[in-house]
């Protein structure tokens, strides 16, 4: 497509936010923003220094001309995007978690805010709602405050608070949890066994206590839960999203997919099934993060579902309302708050926290890991 596309064309291009290579905007995702994509997710290969970030924020917001929403993984610990002076270096969530201080975690979730406003993103894909139980998991681990269902509920929802008081939309991750799986979703399909009593008194509790906090936003797992679902990952179960999430725990925030070109999706699905069977599960808004002929394929297979009659118009529509109330609230322009950085304001927000910080030097994450 291009800058002509169709009305429907635009309007399912709307459920995509991409990633894109290199520190400029290339013809792929000036096409794409053409087209109507949500926003972009910007990775450790996109961002610089501060002042190199801000630019590529600002030229990406100036060049669609409209409300673009601008995504980032900055958690903390091992998984932050943006690192070195001026960012506040934060250890782990387990790290702070062993503090027991909801406080303290608001704090840290407002200075994300402050931090990522300044250069110009607009939505954090944090807090990781997964409780921590197994130490075998390869990709959650001390991303997590605790092994306690009750405490991760409870300190989570403070930095989600933090962060949303902040101006920067949150995400709760990875619905309905991956923190007891022995594998990478990034590498492999995980499934979990447990019953459907277990998961509510444990994997279920923080996404529930995010939902009734009314947070902005919750990211799907790609792992399968055979309590709720033997045949599909929870991303493409309707079951797990809207019967659990919608229906039994109330969530009515944006749903969004982690990455589908992950392999737990791409060795065992196509990026069109996925993308369907997805939307009519419930999810609002995919990523695709690195290729853009998997994006453009993930779009066409939504238009093409549409066309057909598969998927429902008014699903669109639906997920076109939440993403709406999303980009009200959180949808920045292009600014310039560069020198918010190292304010009184940026130094007030971080004091307390020092003591915290002495000595840390978190290890580059793995993977491109959420």
């Amino acid at each position: 497509m291009s800058v002509t596309a169709s009305a429907l064309y635009r309007d399912c291009a709307r459920l995509f936010m991409v990633g894109f290579p290199g520190t400029r905007i290339d013809a792929d995702i000036a096409a794409l923003m053409d087209d109507g994509i949500y926003g972009a997710i910007l990775f450790k290969r996109n961002v610089g220094t501060a002042q190199e970030t801000a630019a590529l924020c600002r030229e990406l917001k100036t060049r669609a001309g409209r409300p673009f929403i601008l995504s980032v993984d900055q958690e903390g610990g091992r998984v932050a995007r943006l690192r070195g002076a001026p960012f506040t270096t934060l250890p782990s969530m387990r790290e702070l978690g062993q503090r027991g201080d909801a406080q303290q975690m608001e704090r840290v979730g407002r200075l994300l805010a402050h931090e990522l406003r300044a250069v110009g993103f607009d939505w954090d894909f944090a807090p990781v709602l997964d409780v921590d139980t197994n130490p075998a998991n390869p990709v959650i681990g001390d991303r997590s405050p605790s092994r306690e269902a009750q405490e991760v509920a409870r300190l989570s929802v403070a930095l989600a608070r933090g962060l949303e008081a902040g101006g920067v939309a949150s995400c709760g991750k990875h619905f309905p949890g991956h923190g007891d799986t022995t594998t990478d979703s990034h590498l492999t399909l995980p499934r979990l066994t447990h019953d459907l009593e277990r998961l509510r008194q444990v994997e279920l509790v923080p996404f529930r206590a995010f939902a009734q906090a009314r947070l902005a936003s919750v990211m799907t797992a790609h792992v399968m839960f055979d309590a709720l679902d033997k045949d599909l990952p929870a991303t493409m179960s309707e079951r797990v999203l809207a019967r659990v999430l919608r229906e039994e725990l109330g969530f009515d925030g944006v749903l969004v997919s982690d990455d589908l070109e992950m392999k737990a999706i791409a060795d065992h699905y196509t990026v069109e099934e996925a993308a369907v069977r997805g939307t009519l599960a419930g999810v609002d808004l995919f990523l695709v993060c690195h290729h853009a002929d998997v994006q453009r394929r993930a779009i066409e297979a939504v238009v093409k579902a549409v066309e057909s009659g598969r998927i429902p118009r008014e699903r669109i529509m639906e997920a076109h309302r939440r993403l709406d109330v999303l980009s009200a609230r959180f949808a920045h322009p292009a600014e310039d708050r560069l020198a918010t950085l190292g304010s009184a304001e940026h130094q007030a927000l971080a004091k307390g926290l020092d003591s915290a910080f002495v000595g840390k030097d978190p290890t580059e994450v793995m993977v491109a890991a959420r």
